[in-house]
């Protein structure tokens, strides 16, 4: 680890100091490191379209809009290479909402998420999108006797 010094105006340190405050940080440190992962992240996404990345797309819909849980079904099915897995929560009697993890290119996974967010009858959709590195690795784990061979992702920063 490198120790850096930087220098700052009292107003912005003060400013500074108080939203890691507010957002539980123990020290400016962490506050600073996590900041300059998500600048690194965000040049990333939008710099490499190729690029993999690991997302969180969450949406509420109302179930009684004409189709549109079938459409939201048959889009996801089109995309089953890329969808690792769904939760689904009904929220009350006309609206559920769906958290979609996804995995793939920047591209297609923010293809994917417009496609379903401006579907008619989906609102508030989210997405949350970290750039990754993914390799294949072949070994043990655990008690198994056997190698086997599987994805290993790490986020980019």
């Amino acid at each position: 680890m490198q120790r850096i010094t930087i220098t700052l105006d009292d107003e912005l340190m003060e400013d500074f100091g108080s939203f890691a405050e507010s957002q539980g940080y123990a020290n400016r440190s962490e506050a600073i490191r996590d900041l300059i992962r998500e600048r690194l992240d965000t040049e990333q996404l939008t710099s490499n379209s190729n690029g993999e990345c690991i997302a969180s797309l969450t949406y509420v819909y109302n179930h009684h809009e004409r189709e549109l849980a079938r459409r939201l079904t048959s889009s996801h099915h089109q995309h089953h290479d890329i969808s690792v897995s769904t939760m689904h929560v009904h929220l009350d009697h006309d609206n559920c909402m769906e958290t979609v993890i996804l995995r793939g290119t920047v591209k297609r996974v923010q293809e994917f998420s417009n496609r379903v967010i401006a579907q008619p009858g989906v609102r508030h959709g989210n997405l949350h999108m970290l750039p990754v590195k993914t390799t294949e690795a072949t070994h043990r784990h655990g008690d198994t006797a056997a190698s086997k061979r599987h994805l290993h992702v790490k986020p980019f920063s």
